[in-house]
């Protein structure tokens, strides 16, 4: 995590850390392993490149996500989750099951 103040409560900085929707996004691809910017991107509907960039540079920042990039021509960059970042994929999991538990609900109203 970049060097700051963190909140105290455990709640808070988690959700500081992947609580955009964007992020939460980031982390379901990648909770299916390495990626390319351009498979993120079109995976994560409505996602501008500028967007996508800052959360992966933020996640690596915070070291959620690795980033490796080959050097060929044209240039190739893969993310994938770091060791911490994967202990997120019960939570991605838990936030799925739930909302198909909503969405079941929700459709018997």
């Amino acid at each position: 995590m970049k060097k700051r103040e963190m909140p105290l409560c455990p709640v808070a900085l988690t959700v500081e850390l992947i609580g955009n929707k964007w992020k939460l996004l980031i982390v379901r691809d990648l909770t299916h392993g390495t990626r390319r910017f351009g498979q993120l991107r079109q995976s994560i509907s409505g996602i501008s490149q500028k967007v996508l960039t800052q959360n992966l540079r933020d996640m690596e920042q915070d070291g959620l996500v690795l980033r490796k990039v080959y050097a060929e021509v044209p240039p190739r960059v893969e993310y994938r989750l770091s060791k911490i970042g994967q202990a997120l994929t019960p939570v991605i999991a838990a936030l799925a099951q739930w909302g198909e538990k909503y969405r079941k609900a929700a459709a018997k109203r």
